[in-house]
């Protein structure tokens, strides 16, 4: 089927036992398994049926069965966006779950918000992070905390901030998961580019950050972030706190920035803090098509 993940992908997640990926994407929307459910995400209703039909159509061919399916509809702005809402189903059955990434745990919650608590187009980072491995993980806009379970269970420790003291609790809920204890892992809910000056003054360091901000937000004070315009502040006030053999993820689902985009301002910073590094792209999803989900570029400091 056309703009549907083959049966053998999906074969294959199933044995690297991965639960949760991009079943579809289109135009207009997209459709995303978390375990026996899925998530519809779509910009007009048209998109909605026709995804929802196309998927009776993909469960049937490939001896599927999904337990729920909720709808999530795309807004242009932030202020209209609503948790998923369930389109079939058992509306008694609980709204968490618990899905695999690479055997790594994570709880999904269909009720706390626009997002359900995983980025899957962010696992070929995840990936990264198990393969290179850091001492100490510095994640900052920290959402569920997946990236700091990802580091801890190599060995790491990690600092996860996040405005949202809620989404730093379900991180914690993510680690006891994984039977990860949090005794050398920390949890701050504080505004990032206030806390990486007081993290720099204190002499700490890191090497693996995870810049992945949002598009748009509001600090506690009311001041905006908007990522076209803060990503080189935010990156120059990383570089503060970084090794000298520091990785950083530069992340963004920003239409407006692409992998070159982001590469660019990261050289700009390197020049301005007299700082050297390479970059590397990392491979594509094969559930995500070509110019979909997040861009993203480690810079590998040297």
């Amino acid at each position: 089927m056309k703009d549907w993940i083959d049966f053998e992908l999906a074969g294959g997640f199933e044995a690297e036992q991965t639960d949760a990926y991009r079943l579809c994407s289109k135009p207009e929307g997209w459709a995303e398994r978390f375990g026996p459910d899925v998530v519809v995400s779509y910009k007009t209703d048209g998109a909605r049926e026709e995804i929802l039909h196309e998927l009776d159509q993909w469960a049937l061919l490939g001896g599927e069965r999904f337990e729920r399916v909720f709808g999530r509809y795309l807004p242009i702005k932030n202020a209209e966006r609503h948790p998923p809402r369930l389109l079939s189903g058992d509306p008694e059955a609980p709204l968490q779950r618990t899905v695999s990434e690479h055997a790594v745990r994570y709880a999904v919650d269909f009720e706390a918000g626009y997002s359900v608590g995983l980025f899957l187009d962010q696992r070929a980072n995840r990936q990264f992070v198990r393969r290179w491995p850091p001492r100490r993980l510095l994640n900052c806009f920290a959402y569920t905390c997946s990236f700091s379970v990802v580091a801890g269970l190599a060995g790491a420790e990690t600092l996860s901030i996040d405005l949202s003291k809620k989404s730093l609790n379900r991180g914690r809920d993510n680690f006891a998961l994984n039977r990860l204890a949090t005794d050398r892992h920390r949890f701050l809910a504080d505004d990032v580019l206030a806390v990486l000056p007081r993290l720099a003054r204190k002499g700490e360091r890191f090497d693996m950050i995870i810049l992945d901000p949002p598009t748009f937000s509001r600090s506690r004070t009311g001041k905006a972030w908007q990522i076209e315009h803060d990503f080189e502040r935010l990156l120059l006030a990383g570089l503060e706190v970084a090794e000298r053999d520091s990785r950083i993820l530069l992340s963004t689902n920003c239409a407006k920035l692409n992998p070159r985009a982001l590469e660019v301002m990261g050289r700009y910073c390197l020049k301005t803090t007299r700082r050297a590094a390479s970059f590397q792209s990392i491979s594509s999803l094969p559930d995500f098509p070509r110019g979909t989900g997040a861009s993203s570029v480690w810079m590998i400091l040297r």
